[in-house]
């Protein structure tokens, strides 16, 4: 491949994917050295992320396990990320795509939570260490459980993985999760939803933006996806760019899932 390879950048041929792989330079046996490093940087921004949430967030707080779970799904797949990029094979495979789906699905899952305000109330989880959940939260729950399983289910039975389908679902689900943060973060005199249960819909804080600039971020980020090119010297490619810019933006999220946190109108919510 490589012999191959060599002779194509002498005639000036465009490099060519080998079983839709490009051609890298290997380290040590790593198949991916620049992924794997990134993939590498994102696990280690979400464990970052996870103490600062353990550091800052009160116990009491009802998103402060979601929050906690999430970090450890999207920890999960950044850690077969690496494993995917340092040997490519059928499970390793299958490991990568379906734990970055899990993480894709949970963030949906405890946004929905977080701004349909799905959870319990501050006052009421301090007065029981059992508190119930609505019949909306448990739908929620298996709505999104049977998803996640049934797009598993169906890339496993099938006699070839789907790549196209599997790139469509994550989109279509990361899509919904970056609109319900814009909703979130619409300026004042065009606010939908309600940011906290305790307040008008007016009620902005400047913090709000965050999420704004997070939708932007991770928008601009999946091009590097959409859009491939050959590695630059054989090493880095345009899906290792993706993975080195989105460890950044995540550090920068958990910072306003902070901010969020610790608005003060949490513990007026009576819901």
């Amino acid at each position: 491949m490589h012999r191959l390879t060599e002779q194509d950048q002498i005639v000036g041929v465009r490099i060519h994917q080998y079983y839709g792989k490009w051609p890298f330079w290997r380290l040590g046996g790593i198949q991916e050295p620049a992924s794997v490093l990134f993939s590498l940087f994102n696990m280690w921004a979400h464990i970052q992320g996870a103490r600062k949430i353990l550091r800052q967030v009160p116990r009491q707080h009802p998103m402060r396990f979601y929050y906690l779970m999430w970090s450890l799904t999207s920890i999960n797949a950044w850690l077969w990320s690496s494993v995917f990029h340092t040997r490519d094979a059928s499970f390793t495979e299958k490991m990568d795509y379906f734990s970055a789906a899990a993480a894709i699905m949970y963030a949906l899952y405890y946004t929905t939570i977080r701004l349909f305000h799905l959870y319990r109330p501050i006052h009421k989880l301090m007065q029981t260490s059992r508190a119930s959940k609505s019949w909306k939260h448990y739908a929620l729950t298996w709505l999104c459980s049977l998803a996640l399983l049934g797009h598993i289910s169906y890339l496993t039975l099938l006699p070839k993985f789907d790549y196209t389908y599997n790139m469509a679902f994550n989109l279509a689900v990361g899509l919904l999760h970056n609109l319900l943060w814009l909703l979130y973060s619409m300026p004042s005199s065009h606010s939908l939803v309600r940011r906290f249960a305790s307040r008008p819909k007016s009620y902005r804080p400047a913090f709000v933006t965050k999420a704004a600039n997070f939708v932007a971020l991770t928008t601009a980020a999946t091009a590097l996806e959409l859009f491939d090119f050959p590695p630059w010297n054989l090493i880095i490619d345009a899906h290792a760019l993706w993975h080195l810019v989105t460890a950044p933006i995540a550090y920068y999220w958990y910072s306003f899932l902070v901010e969020d946190s610790l608005d003060l109108s949490w513990r007026e919510q009576k819901i």
